[in-house]
């Protein structure tokens, strides 16, 4: 329990930064699973290139918010990555 007006502030801004990080990496992780199943229907190629520079893209940006590492989003990007290289070459 605070125990002084700028604690109890601080813990207002805290609960509200962490429903906001909760809310973004929700939305996050849907969007890379979304590619994933996307990739399993066998889409053209296009549709596969458009989607997943969308989801790179969103990988980039959840890491300079600093909502995931910087390492986090290249490990995901490149799996990825290889997953569609996997899909339209093997």
């Amino acid at each position: 329990m605070p125990n002084s007006a700028s604690a109890e502030k601080s813990l207002r801004k805290a609960n509200v930064r962490r429903e906001r990080n909760r809310q973004q990496r929700s939305t996050l992780r849907t969007t890379v699973k979304r590619f994933r199943i996307l990739l399993g229907t066998k889409p053209s190629q296009q549709d596969a290139d458009t989607q997943f520079s969308l989801v790179v893209k969103a990988l980039d940006q959840a890491a300079a918010r600093k909502l995931i590492h910087k390492n986090t989003a290249s490990r995901v990007k490149s799996r990825l990555a290889a997953l569609k290289k996997k899909t339209y070459v093997g």
